[in-house]
């Protein structure tokens, strides 16, 4: 049998990643962004529904590292007081007189870690009746920081599984449609032509529709997880088919035939492997669509809920132009889903520089 059984991708490609400073960075800070996303609980000052309406909109705290004297001192934030102007405009006012260290590895709101583990310790924070606001409060008085992270968790997972559920389904029906030809093949084309002929933001829309209106916000993600995962499979299903309609002709998989392998076993490990390259760019090029169109969603009020946090109904509080003129630090989660987007985008051109063989340059020349 031929030794092109299995597809491994070029170690030289591999290296020439790592030559890419920007595919590198981008790498780290998604690194940065899953780790805490992963860790949301720990990391956060504050759980996600931790509220205090006295400190609504209240504007970033800066961390001091110099006492009144201009020595170096333990880091800590100062107080807070409210006033109000003639128009009733709310002002934060610091307080030096009052002053809150910042701890590490500190008690605050307890949380079930990993889900299983109760725990009540966060990386820092404050001692009460001091509040850390390092980017701010929303309208409801509650960590913006704290409010990001636990987002990311649900703005970033719903990439990955929706992509992993897509180029599953993806990569089967265009490997069965490849390898068998014929009626078979014109039937799954016909469907996949079906769903790309409708617009994908209306589709979403017309599915989302479909979900009853008393699911809870944990039903709601996996709705919308299924949703996603149904429009993005069709355009792959198509390229798949195309591959797979020429690598059924080469020798390792007629050699799997004359040897009596089963046509899901010649499909999943004989011809779908040689179609990685190409599907490690695809799923990184698309995670960034699934990440904008849970961001769609919940802006618009038809995804995540309120109080749980996504940065898509984060980013709903900066739909007025008050709002942002007064307190434009809401507009931070909008500038998270930009470099989320841009760092997979940046990896994944990278990727295909490194892997796509059209793209490769001999390093001998």
């Amino acid at each position: 049998m031929s030794k092109d059984k299995h597809f491994v991708p070029s170690p030289g490609g591999l290296r020439n990643f790592r030559k890419n400073p920007w595919a590198v960075c981008c790498l780290i800070i998604l690194g940065v962004f899953y780790a805490g996303a992963f860790l949301a609980d720990f990391v956060s000052p504050y759980s996600y529904q931790n509220e205090d309406r006295s400190y609504s909109y209240c504007p970033p705290m800066e961390i001091q590292f110099l006492d009144e004297e201009g020595r170096l001192a333990r880091p800590f934030v100062y107080g807070v007081t409210i006033s109000f102007d003639e128009f009733h405009k709310r002002n934060y006012i610091i307080d030096k007189a009052e002053k809150y260290p910042l701890k590490f590895w500190m008690k605050g709101d307890t949380y079930q870690f990993l889900g299983l583990i109760p725990s009540s310790r966060h990386l820092f924070g404050v001692d009460a009746p001091g509040r850390l606001m390092i980017w701010g409060a929303d309208a409801r008085g509650r960590d913006l920081f704290s409010r990001i992270v636990y987002g990311g968790r649900v703005s970033l997972s719903i990439g990955l599984l929706g992509v992993a559920i897509s180029f599953t389904i993806g990569l089967l029906v265009g490997g069965i449609a490849g390898y068998y030809g014929g009626r078979i093949d014109d039937v799954l084309m016909r469907i996949c032509e079906m769903f790309m002929m409708i617009p994908g933001f209306y589709l979403l829309l017309a599915l989302r529709a479909m979900v009853p209106a008393d699911f809870n916000s944990v039903q709601v993600y996996f709705s919308i997880v299924v949703i996603l995962s149904f429009i993005g499979w069709a355009s792959l299903a198509r390229i798949i088919r195309g591959m797979c309609l020429s690598i059924r002709e080469r020798e390792f998989v007629l050699a799997a035939k004359v040897m009596g392998l089963s046509d899901f076993r010649i499909i999943v490990r004989h011809i779908l492997p040689h179609t990685l390259s190409y599907s490690i760019i695809a799923i990184m090029l698309s995670i960034p669509g699934y990440i904008l169109a849970e961001s769609a969603l919940s802006l618009i009020g038809l995804g995540i809920q309120d109080p749980y946090a996504s940065w898509g109904n984060l980013l709903s509080e900066a739909m007025g132009i008050i709002q942002i003129n007064f307190s434009p630090w809401i507009l931070l989660p909008g500038f998270f889903i930009f470099l989320a987007v841009m760092c997979f985008n940046v990896i994944g051109d990278a990727l295909r520089d490194c892997l796509d063989p059209h793209f490769q340059v001999d390093e001998n020349i």
